[in-house]
């Protein structure tokens, strides 16, 4: 039995959304209406939108909030694809933008992969942007040509590992599986949140074991090769004010072992025009679980 339960203060309702032919799950905090600017927040690899909770529960003002479970996550099914590309997420923004704000801007925040898609989306459509937040989204190492041959032999071997079942998301027994699972991957979270995160991150299955709401096919490397030039470009045309947001804790150096640092990524981060770095105390890559609060506050400065 799962024990003491985070106490939700701005409950979300569901939506259904057709984007690209698939059923697109949507949360949407609070209500539209022309004095508000819609805050759009895009979750990470392996998360869920249900993640950013807390941080709607920070803030100080009521906000029209609207946060997507990327296809392959929670509730959006991608229909059984094998392998996952980067600008679908990209498009799938853009069809999900078209549908919840066709006329009006929007405040954007990304987190992890959600921040890499938002800062490419920001640079390929600034128009449909007012302000953008950038929760660790990092990018990747700079890659070779010479990386491609190898690459491509890694993601058609991890195709065959998937379709042997090989990569399958291990079940948990219970929902209280999940929770301590999350609490030993991220020790600043507490039980209350690691127990409600888990009834959203996982869900039981027909054999009443509790499994991931993120489909195994994420785990596959991507076949195409991290092109730096291309995103530099890209970042050269972000030309709203961006706000990038560190954890304390430096996770590039645990994550690459020295191959990708935070003195790169601020490199990177001068080829956009308008940009401020911030820092989130007492915290992990998980922000917006660790610190809501401060996330909160500085997003609304931001905003304002």
């Amino acid at each position: 039995m799962i024990g003491q339960m985070y106490q939700v203060k701005r409950p979300s309702r569901s939506e259904f959304v057709n984007i690209r032919n698939l059923s697109y799950h949507v949360q949407i905090w609070g209500t539209p209406s022309a004095d508000k600017t819609p805050l759009v927040l895009m979750h990470g690899w392996m998360d869920v939108a249900a993640s950013y909770q807390f941080v709607v529960d920070a803030l100080s003002h009521d906000h029209y909030v609207i946060a997507p479970d990327w296809r392959g996550y929670g509730q959006t099914h991608s229909g059984g694809v094998d392998n996952f590309w980067f600008p679908d997420y990209l498009a799938d923004l853009d069809f999900l933008l078209d549908h919840y704000a066709p006329q009006t801007q929007v405040n954007l925040v990304g987190h992890s992969m959600g921040g890499n898609v938002v800062m490419l989306y920001a640079g390929v459509r600034p128009e449909r942007i007012r302000r953008l937040v950038n929760l660790e989204g990092f990018g990747m190492p700079a890659t070779t040509p010479d990386q491609a041959p190898k690459r491509y032999a890694r993601w058609m071997d991890e195709l065959k590992q998937l379709h042997r079942g090989e990569l399958a998301l291990r079940p948990y027994e219970s929902a209280d599986g999940v929770a301590r699972r999350l609490m030993k991957t991220n020790p600043r979270l507490s039980q209350d949140k690691a127990n409600w995160l888990a009834q959203h991150w996982a869900a039981a299955n027909a054999q009443g074991e509790w499994t991931i709401l993120g489909e195994a096919a994420h785990k596959i490397t991507n076949a195409n090769l991290y092109q730096l030039p291309e995103v530099l470009e890209i970042y050269k045309k972000i030309s709203m004010p961006v706000l990038a947001v560190e954890a304390s804790d430096n996770s590039l150096d645990v994550w690459w072992n020295g191959k990708f640092k935070l003195q790169e990524y601020h490199e990177r981060l001068q080829h956009v025009t308008q940009v401020e770095i911030a820092v989130i105390n007492d915290a992990g890559h998980m922000m917006h679980h660790d610190q809501p609060e401060q996330l909160a506050t500085l997003i609304e400065r931001f905003i304002a």
